[in-house]
């Protein structure tokens, strides 16, 4: 079999053709039984067979051909009995799709053919406008295992990267796997290699560059908890240092040169009206510095513009001009950034249009490897000691706090000189701060009345600032799952305004049944309203991958407790101080006799977002420490 795949290799490179099953395809790889036991542990599904065959003519010229295999082992693989392929109505489209499935032994059940398949819109839901359209289908699965065949051809007329070939995902396991480039040489092709050490044969076809990668009986694996899968699984990126896109040609082997070829498409579209400058100077004319007037101007566009995505143009490249958006009042992330550097441009401030891979703990750009992975744009205005970024999308988001979205990673710079990739900031525990101060007023009869301020900053106050907003029941499930606090019978949530960037919320609730226990004359309660930290982590022998939270955090709950009238303490959890390499969680109970009231500190830092997997032991103690510090129960009786 795997001479005959080597031949079928060796057709690709003459040819550039996919066949179809019955050529391609040894039989005995659409039947589950004949699967090595070594890849079916810990796999979820198994590659049996996979094609990608890349025809590069020239910039903007591009023909790919996939045919693939896959072996379903149970309803976690389910998502690969569909196939879903995306296109541009100008710079792309899908010549043949076809979806083939099979049962265990290998006999057809149903077979969907292109015209079997839906096209629609690829619409998000905040798109209005898009060029963007998808087509594909999916095929429900009644028993296990089954064999999923796909086979498709898409072209394309634009491209400005050529993508990365993803050589296996978590619990998967690749029986077979080739993946080809056959490239005009003038294109100046390159690949990098991600956490793997395969390299490609290399070959002449035709005057075309031949690369082909091949890999067999890839074990499966599972990725650890909290790891980032992009430094973990294999893969191989690739470009062309010349590229076309719409029309416009460009150069990408440098970073320069692509930020170059986005300041070229956003030339015509950057600047208001002159008579529109002139309104935004007198709209700032009293404000002393430039950065009071860059926050005044954020305001004003996030109160002013609302936030669409709207894909069309240069494949969604090119941002809709300043002077529509500022018509229209709306824009996708790269109207609303050029309109920004627009506002500042008028009383001018110097700022730049900056591209970013967005998403919490995303694979950032590489700098030695000039290409396209971006997929959002914000703004860098770059005060004299003190750059600002803007977010501009959110109309809630505070004057120069980016967040996890675009936090801690690279950005590249569309400058007058051309691109330039710089650092986006990195938070600290004192931006992402959770304080809160809650009063329970414990009943005899085991109910409470129980107050709760909030004070939320970061990413806490992106989690809270909208939550008036929302439906009652919305609200008190929010604080269910997010805080563990009990089921109230009666809830009140008012929202107690949002000040640079602190959000403040106001709850009142009141609960029939608050006590855990009642034994006796005596009532065992949590002594708090909710759990500060309540994550633990499964023990591990030896940890591989680092584990990775969001961002640093401080949270802190000051919690007053009156007791009923006729009651007294019987015993109080013990005070303490737990530390780990990256933490600390802290906590201490007084009781006022005279009061009869408690007042519990609790306090839990989170110094460092990134865990070293040679730490991980050491954070799974300590988490565990903490919850059994948060299970002791205060213990209080009827009086004698």
């Amino acid at each position: 079999m795997y001479n005959k795949l080597l031949t079928i290799a060796a057709l690709i490179l003459l040819t550039g053709q996919v066949y179809s099953q019955s050529k391609d395809v040894p039989a005995e790889l659409y039947k589950a039984s004949t699967i090595p036991d070594s890849l079916k542990k810990d796999a979820n599904a198994v590659v049996r067979y996979s094609l990608t065959d890349i025809t590069v003519k020239g910039p903007g010229k591009m023909v790919i051909k996939e045919h693939s295999v896959v072996t379903v082992l149970n309803e976690k693989a389910e998502r690969e009995a569909a196939i879903v392929l995306w296109y541009d109505k100008k710079f792309s489209s899908v010549s043949s799709a076809e979806m083939i499935i099979y049962d265990a032994d290998g006999k057809q059940i149903k077979k969907y053919r292109k015209g079997d398949m839906y096209d629609r819109s690829a619409s998000d839901g905040i798109s209005i406008i898009t060029d963007d359209r998808m087509l594909g289908t999916s095929h429900t699965i009644v028993s296990y295992p089954v064999t999923v065949e796909q086979i498709s051809e898409t072209e394309q007329n634009s491209y400005v990267d050529l993508n990365k070939w993803l050589i296996q995902s978590s619990e998967k396991s690749v029986q077979n796997s080739i993946y080809h480039f056959l490239v005009n040489p003038a294109i100046g092709f390159r690949y990098k290699n991600c956490n793997t050490t395969i390299a490609p044969k290399k070959d002449v076809v035709n005057n075309m560059d031949s690369y082909t990668w091949e890999v067999k009986n890839l074990k499966a694996f599972k990725l650890e908890e909290e790891a980032l899968d992009w430094r973990v699984l294999p893969s191989v990126m690739f470009a062309a240092n010349s590229f076309e896109y719409g029309g416009m040609p460009g150069d990408i082997s440098t970073w320069a040169g692509y930020g170059k070829w986005q300041q070229a498409l956003n030339a015509d579209v950057c600047s208001l009206t002159p008579a529109r400058e002139e309104e935004i100077r007198q709209m700032t004319a009293g404000i002393k510095t430039d950065k009071e007037k860059a926050k005044f101007l954020y305001n004003y566009m996030q109160k002013n513009m609302r936030y669409v995505s709207v894909q069309l143009g240069i494949g969604g490249l090119k941002p809709f001009a300043a002077t529509f958006v500022d018509q229209k009042k709306y824009g996708d992330c790269k109207a609303l950034s050029n309109y920004m550097t627009a506002l500042l441009k008028a009383v001018h401030i110097p700022s730049y249009y900056a591209i970013v891979r967005a998403e919490a703990n995303r694979e950032p750009a590489d700098p030695s490897f000039p290409a396209d992975p971006f997929n959002h744009i914000i703004v860098c205005v770059p005060f004299k000691n003190d750059t600002t970024w803007l977010e501009c999308t959110s109309s809630t988001q505070p004057f120069g706090k980016l967040g996890t979205f675009t936090e801690n990673r690279n950005a590249l710079l569309v400058t007058e000189d051309g691109g330039k990739l710089v650092n986006t900031p990195k938070s600290t525990i004192t931006d992402n701060q959770f304080k809160s101060e809650a009063h329970l007023f414990l009943q005899p009869d085991g109910g409470a009345k129980a107050t709760l301020k909030i004070w939320a900053t970061g990413e806490y106050r992106s989690m809270y600032i909208g939550l008036a907003q929302q439906k009652i029941d919305e609200q008190k499930e929010f604080l269910i799952r997010n805080l563990n606090i009990k089921q109230p019978s009666v809830f009140d949530l008012k929202p107690a305004g949002d000040k640079e960037g602190v959000d403040e919320v106001n709850v009142e609730m009141e609960y029939d049944k608050f006590c855990d226990i009642m034994a006796g004359d005596k009532q065992f309660y949590r002594p708090r309203l909710f759990d500060l930290w309540r994550l633990t982590v499964p023990v591990l022998e030896k940890r591989k991958s680092d584990y990775y939270f969001e961002h640093p955090m401080g949270k802190t709950c000051v919690t007053t407790i009156d007791l009923p009238a006729g009651f007294e303490v019987e015993s109080l959890p013990p005070n303490a101080s737990l530390k780990f390499s990256y933490g600390n969680y802290d906590v201490t109970y007084v009781y006022d006799a005279a009061k009869n009231q408690i007042v519990n500190t609790t306090k839990f830092n989170l110094n460092n977002y990134v865990i070293p997997a040679a730490k991980y032991n050491e954070m799974q103690q300590y988490m565990d420490n903490i919850a059994k510090v948060q299970n002791k129960k205060l213990v209080i009786r009827k009086k004698a």
